[in-house]
């Protein structure tokens, strides 16, 4: 009996210690924390941080609009947001909500003078939407034919070359067989009129991605499944280079990793491969090519990504903006870029989004702390 007790003990112990560390990992980016001082942010020589905008709460995507005006989208706030800075001294003067009580208004564009939202189903349009901040348009619905499940329902949204508005579509599980024809889809949208067109396919949830600015191929982050161990699978840059290319999802992650539910028997090199492995659940979001020319050459043509955090890692990582150089079409390395919002296990910031301003500073949206904050480059070349 004493053995059998003791036996209870140790495996009791061990599942205490198991779950405790899921629950640090759970809990590293919900808990409320201090918000990040900026000289605990760490950068490369010759650049710093400061806090563009303090007041908007959620932060998700960032549109620019006309100067001085960048729109932003939340996620739980249910609120659009239009960031002003009207004495063009790169900070933000004023903080005003457009819209509120949406569904998820994570995804936001801007062309031709109208503010387009992604709103879970549906695509709204506020037209003139910069005319007069203080009494903003009651929105249009561009389309609700997108599907409404909360589940990774939140969107990225953004503009091609081609003047469509390209919307993906989460899968509304951890793991499944996509249940409907736009499930763990990348789709795009023509505005006169049709249902979204499916572009890319087997992606699991992307929140971000952007077009290479020569060639205009899509490039897109992939947020890997859940509950295959800490280190995998990797999250994934993916490179769209024809459009119906299929990624994997649900059957592959990474680069050949089998499901070990879902794989079916299908062979992973039948798929579209990741034009760069991230790091395992460090939830890459909103991504860019870096176009400016504030920012020594070395970084132009490449991609920063927003690294949300891990949400379930044991020990979290993430919490960051990391850089990926391109080269010949090639992602050819992966390293941090803006570093400190993690620190002993707990996070005071998770950054969601960013963006190119005018004058070749990034904006980091960071939705724990309900903060903006701009990059920008001072040192030699």
């Amino acid at each position: 009996m004493k053995r059998v007790s003791l036996a209870l003990l140790v495996v009791s112990g061990a599942a205490l210690v198991a779950v405790g560390c899921f629950y640090r990992g759970y809990l590293t980016g919900f808990l409320p924390s201090a918000a990040a001082e900026m000289g605990d942010i760490s950068l490369p020589p010759g650049f710093r941080i400061a806090v563009y905008a303090g007041d908007v709460p959620n932060a998700r995507q960032m549109a620019a609009g006309p100067d001085g005006l960048v729109f932003v989208g939340s996620r739980s706030a249910g609120k659009v947001y239009a960031v002003v800075d009207r004495d063009g001294d790169q900070q933000a003067d004023q903080v005003r909500v457009l819209a509120s009580g949406l569904n998820q208004p994570s995804g936001v564009a801007f062309r031709d003078g109208a503010l387009y939202v992604a709103a879970l189903n549906r695509i709204l349009r506020f037209p003139d939407v910069a005319r007069d901040l203080t009494r903003p348009p009651k929105p249009e619905v561009v389309t609700d034919a997108y599907p409404s499940d909360a589940h990774h329902g939140w969107k990225f949204i953004a503009f091609g070359r081609d003047g469509r508005l390209y919307v993906p579509v989460g899968a509304p599980c951890n793991v499944c067989p996509p249940p409907g024809p736009l499930h763990a889809t990348i789709t795009r949208l023509d505005l006169a009129g049709g249902r979204p067109e499916v572009v890319a396919r087997g992606v699991r949830n992307s929140v971000g991605f952007d077009f290479h600015p020569e060639t205009g191929e899509l490039w897109f982050t992939d947020n890997g499944r859940d509950w295959m161990g800490d280190e995998q699978p990797p999250d994934e840059l993916n490179r769209l280079a024809r459009p119906g290319e299929h990624f994997g999802f649900p059957y592959c992650h990474g680069d050949g990793l089998r499901d070990p539910e879902h794989n079916a028997g299908r062979a992973c090199d039948g798929f579209t491969a990741p034009a760069r492995l991230l790091g395992p659940h460090v939830a890459a979001l909103g991504m860019r090519f870096y176009t400016g020319r504030m920012f020594p050459e070395r970084y132009r043509g490449g991609i920063f990504i927003a690294e949300h955090g891990s949400w379930n890692r044991s020990t979290p990582i993430g919490y960051r903006v990391t850089f990926v150089k391109i080269d010949g079409g090639r992602a050819t390395s992966y390293e941090p870029f803006a570093t400190g919002w993690l620190k002993g296990g707990a996070a005071s910031g998770r950054p969601a989004d960013v963006l190119m301003m005018s004058d070749g500073a990034l904006l980091v949206s960071d939705d724990k702390a309900g903060r903006i904050y701009r990059i920008s480059y001072t040192g030699g070349r």
